[in-house]
Formats: structure tokens, sequence, C-alpha cells
């Protein structure tokens, strides 16, 4: 997970990184050598050790006004007594038990536990039927009374490492005791009186401001034209590509954050956009199944919140006896071996899950989000856009049609888009595809501080969202 968490009482923002780290015993040689060509998705290769687990723990220690056990409750009593199965939950968890039949009946040793645990004889949950998983709860009630320590250095810990051992896994006692979350400074960047905030690498949020920086040099048109659409969609791809290309764990990163963020950097990169459709390649900027919530109290402060399985399910490691899914986050790493990305023990990979901050004149606006793997820095992009240029409310921010760059020339569009927009793309060498469901398009929430004191909150309309007061 990653979280970025506004301190009313210090007036400022706080970002961290909940990120795990590879297997000390794997490397991209090792995983090679195995037959694979990148990481796969299912199984013990891609798992990380995970982070989120010490975020909450820390999370809770720093600005927390609740006993773990407390802050558990809820969760707790969802996983003993049931919750019922959202319908778009279901439709996603049809196509999970259908990838870990087929998997299951490769590994049955390894993927046999999240069978019993998330099937009904191999079938998914249907929609409105009650899931309760009282292993899990257990764990939980583990974790609550040792302030999440028995994750890292206590039962939780052997549970996961004996299943890691005879089933083929790779971590070692040292890969968890060592683990701890990390404390680390927002990134930012102004943009039309605004200070957008995003954590730094490993995650991708760098994307979003380098695109804004793109866009502070271009004049955008009307709201529903071809010509803006245009102008996002190519400051989007040259800043994304930059992204996949330099962003890797801090501490392999051969290139500079405040390199990829300069105003010499963005104009270079504008300087590429004219009338027809970039193919984007990687500029240098030496030259000079995710979940999001957003919070806010009546004291002022407020959370973005972000956190992720990955792949739906994730890995389909599931640890008996705990009920314990495993994420399958590794998928993020390179085997180039010139990347700064590339697989290596110990290390965290790139990450496409980023909270958003909104602030204005040093004072929080409030948090935002769009969940989607990478999908999430264009929805952070298109909200900004939608609320900064064109004035929109939070949740008519969440309404509008979006549009996702899906590699070289090719653009997704909603459905809903406005008529012309994607002849008007076409004709300036898009290679357009219109998509009848929004699913793909990103799930997001906003609360923003208004100009009257008020706070408005917003649910996206393609997932099963809440605003919720209480």
């Amino acid at each position: 997970c990653f979280v970025l968490v506004w301190s009313a009482k210090d007036k400022k923002l706080y970002g961290l990184n909940g990120s795990g780290l590879a297997p000390r015993a794997l490397s991209a040689q090792k995983v090679r050598s195995l037959g694979y060509s990148e990481m796969p998705v299912n199984g013990w290769l891609p798992t990380m050790v995970p982070g989120a687990v010490g975020a909450w723990a820390e999370l809770r220690r720093r600005f927390g006004s609740m006993s773990m056990a407390q802050l558990m409750a809820p969760a707790m009593a969802y996983a003993r007594e049931g919750y019922p199965v959202p319908i778009n939950v279901h439709r996603l968890w049809v196509g999970e038990a259908k990838r870990f039949r087929a998997a299951a009946e490769k590994e049955p040793e390894v993927f046999a536990p999240w069978l019993e645990y998330f099937t009904k004889d191999g079938e998914a949950y249907g929609p409105g039927e009650l899931f309760r998983l009282p292993d899990y709860a257990a764990s939980l009630e583990s974790l609550a009374a040792t302030d999440c320590e028995s994750f890292y250095r206590g039962e939780l810990t052997e549970k996961i490492l004996d299943f890691s051992q005879k089933t083929g896994g790779y971590f070692s006692r040292e890969d968890f005791e060592s683990y701890h979350p990390l404390w680390v400074e927002p990134i930012s960047t102004d943009y039309k009186g605004y200070q957008v905030f995003e954590m730094p690498p490993n995650g991708h949020g760098i994307t979003v401001l380098m695109a804004l920086n793109i866009l502070k040099g271009l004049e955008l048109g009307e709201r529903d034209s071809a010509d803006t659409y245009h102008k996002l969609i190519e400051a989007v791809k040259l800043a994304f590509i930059d992204a996949k290309t330099f962003v890797a764990d801090p501490s392999y990163m051969q290139t500079k954050v405040e390199d990829m963020l300069s105003d010499r950097y963005a104009a270079k990169r504008r300087s590429l956009i004219g009338d027809q459709a970039l193919y984007p390649t990687a500029g240098d900027p030496s030259c000079g199944d995710t979940v999001y919530f957003c919070t806010a109290d009546g004291e002022g402060n407020m959370v973005s919140y972000i956190q992720s399985n990955y792949k739906n399910f994730g890995s389909g490691i599931v640890i008996p006896g705990t009920g314990i899914s495993l994420q399958d986050r590794g998928c993020g790493f390179s085997f180039d071996p010139a990347s700064d990305n590339c697989y290596a023990p110990g290390k965290k990979a790139y990450h496409t899950i980023i909270p958003g901050f909104l602030c204005k004149d040093g004072k929080a606006v409030g948090p935002f989000g769009v969940m989607g793997g990478f999908m999430q820095p264009q929805g952070h992009l298109q909200v900004l856009v939608n609320a900064i240029d064109y004035g929109m409310n939070p949740q008519e921010c969440l309404d509008a049609p979006r549009f996702q760059w899906a590699g070289g020339l090719k653009i997704q569009l909603e459905e809903a888009m406005a008529p012309g927009i994607a002849a008007g793309l076409r004709a300036r060498g898009h290679e357009v595809e219109i998509l009848k469901s929004g699913s793909f398009m990103g799930r997001g929430e906003i609360i923003w501080n208004t100009e009257h004191g008020t706070l408005a909150g917003a649910t996206e309309p393609r997932c099963d969202g809440q605003v919720a007061v209480w």
C-alpha cells in the first residue's frame, strides 16, 4: 500500500511507502533459468514480502487514536459472519475461479488452498451470497493482539514460511524479519494555482506530475473537443513512457526525480506534440485488484490510501489455516538487465498504485485516487483537468467519460464520449477503440474541501463505491 496523510495539527502532508520486497533467494537470472521470459502472474515467483500489514501498524502508531483491535473489529466481523458479494466483484471472481482451477490442475498442492477458501466446489460465490472467512478473522485477531508483529516476526510468519518451504516458495525468515515500511517525502508540481501531490518512486505517480508539467504550456480548448483530448493523450503518453523507463526502487534509480519534473524537461517533451499522434519513446531527463479509499475528519485530518493484490486475487497463494492471500506485485519487475527496474533480491518493484492529494495556497483541498493498474495516472490526470481546467465538482470529475492510452498509437474511449471526438482523434493518427463497458477505465473516490468550508465526497459510477458519513 501507499498512503498520503494530511495532518491538520502539523499542516503537513506525509507519505508512507508500504510496498514489499522481493525474496532474497530469487533473481532475474533464477526466474529465467526456470523457463520464463517475464514474471508469471500465478504461484510463488511473483510474490513479495507484503508491506501493507506493517503500514497499518505504522499509520496507527503515528496518527491513530484507537487500538488495533478496535480498528480491525469491523473486518473481523465481516470475515467471521460474512458479507454479501457485490455484483461487480462477483463478475471478476468468476474469471479468477477459472484461472485458479486451471492452475490447480498443474500444481494442486500450491493452489488447493485458494480453491478451498475462495470457491464453493470450484465455483465463484454469487452476487448477494454471504462469503465467510473465519480463519482470516483469527489471523486479524493475531495481528490486533501483536500490533501486526505476528505477521513479520511471529506465528503468522511461521505459517507463511512453512507453506513456502513445503510447496516450492522462496521466502526466508530474514525476508520478513528485516521488513519495515518507509516514511517518505511526497513529490509535487504546481498546476494553475494548485499543488498536486503524489508518492515518489517506486510508484508511478510521477507520471501524473510530468503530464501536468507538459500541459502547463499548452492551450486547452473546449472540454469535449478532439483537439483537447489529443493534447491530453499526447502528454500522458510521453510521461508514461518515461515513467516505465526510469521508475524503479529509489535506491536503484539512476535518473533523478527532480530532472524528470524539471520545467526544462517538460518543455523538451512538450515540443514533440504536434497535430498528429506520436509513437512515444523515452526521453533523457538528465537534460536538466486494487482498493482506493479516502477519509476526512472534523479536525481537518485527511488520508489518501491505496492497497493492492495486483491481479484481482493476486498470486493465488493462500496460506493454510490463515485465509491470507498473497499478492503478485513482483509482476512489476523487468527482466532487462539494463533496466533500473530489473528483478533483484530484496528489491522493491515498479508499482502501479498511486494515491493523490490536492492543495491550494498551502492548504489541503483533499485526497483523490483512481484505481485500475496502468489506468491510474491517466485517471488522475483526467480528474484533475476536469476540476482545475473545467471547473467540475468532484462527482462530475468522476462521472465524465474517460480515455485510456493502451500503448503505441492505441487509444480506448468510453462509449459515452461526445460525438465527433473519435473521428477527430482518428484524423490525428490515433488508433481508436470504443469500449461499451467502463469497467477497465478506472475506479475513483474523492473528498475535497469546498469554498464554503464543507466537504464534498464523490464515488465512482463504474464500480461498487460509496460515500459514507458517520
